[in-house]
């Protein structure tokens, strides 16, 4: 077994996106070629409605996939093909734009106010860049979920984990979606694919992720016996995790547990070129792209 290196950790920061939310990107419009096949990482919290109430209305997407996870609150959403629906507390949309789609995803709190949840971009290599729209709504009574004999507790939303595999299918990048939970103080260890770029997102408690070049058999605090490890400082609410390559990660609870999602993905590896919420192969894919948002033409009919 090799552990993966922790290449990076950093804070999300705060942006503003849709008519006037308030959320905090972990990554995204950076170099694509970081997190390949992933493209950007959003979580859009508020204990007030002001916070995010406004939205984000009517806009366009094509050659990705975008994913919903709902923490708390709901998200009532709706596109250009006559789709609409409502995700409520785990629940989870993976949506193929493919050839183009104009969708709008509206927030609300929950009794008292609160709306909590997570989007993510995926690429979509060339050859399914103007694949059909799909949805997937999944809901959260669909999602397996494992604990451990030490209260480890995995919600696996995509792909396979510990005997359980995730509702979701048929995405491009073969990814591995999970949300796991892992009590205070307890060590673990969590395979990963080898051949996946892969990131932890912390948004509860904290964690020490180990570096691949820490000793073996240690407890994973920053002194042990007064001699320093090669360790992250403990990574707490909204940080970003980026892995090197290796089989696993190890990853040490703090005082309080921890709570995060584990992404990984197998890279495609194609050149990107970005232009808002349409991502294409080349600068002649995206200037189409505008054309046929002017002339009508960006919705495909379906086949």
């Amino acid at each position: 077994m090799s552990i993966r290196p922790t290449l990076e950790t950093r804070r999300a920061t705060p942006h503003m996106e849709g008519a006037g939310v308030r959320l905090h990107r972990a990554f995204g419009f950076q170099d694509p070629s970081e997190l390949d096949p992933f493209l950007m990482f959003d979580d859009f919290r508020g204990d007030h409605p002001s916070d995010y109430s406004r939205g984000f209305p009517w806009h366009p997407h094509r050659g990705i996939e975008t994913i919903t996870y709902v923490l708390a609150g709901t998200v009532d959403h709706g596109d250009s093909l006559g789709n609409e629906g409502t995700l409520g507390a785990g629940d989870v949309q993976w949506m193929t734009a493919g050839s183009g789609i104009l969708h709008q995803e509206m927030p609300k709190g929950n009794i008292v106010g609160q709306m909590h949840g997570f989007q993510l971009w995926a690429n979509l290599p060339s050859s399914l860049k103007m694949t059909a729209p799909r949805y997937q709504d999944v809901k959260s009574k669909d999602i397996p979920v494992v604990i451990d004999d030490d209260g480890t507790k995995v919600k696996v939303i995509v792909g396979e984990f510990w005997g359980k595999k995730g509702p979701v299918d048929g995405i491009a990048a073969d990814p591995q979606y999970l949300d796991i939970s892992i009590p205070a103080g307890v060590r673990k260890r969590i395979k990963i694919d080898t051949y996946r770029r892969a990131f932890a997102y912390v948004f509860a408690g904290s964690a020490a992720f180990v570096d691949a070049a820490a000793p073996e058999g240690v407890l994973l605090e920053k002194e042990v016996m007064g001699e320093e490890l090669n360790i992250r400082d403990m990574s707490g609410n909204r940080t970003l995790v980026r892995f090197g390559t290796g089989d696993e990660i190890v990853v040490q609870a703090g005082e309080e547990g921890v709570r995060f999602l584990l992404i990984s993905g197998a890279p495609i590896e194609e050149p990107v070129a970005w232009h808002g919420p349409i991502v294409m192969n080349t600068q002649a894919e995206i200037r189409q792209a505008m054309r046929d948002l002017q002339n009508g033409t960006f919705i495909r009919p379906a086949h």
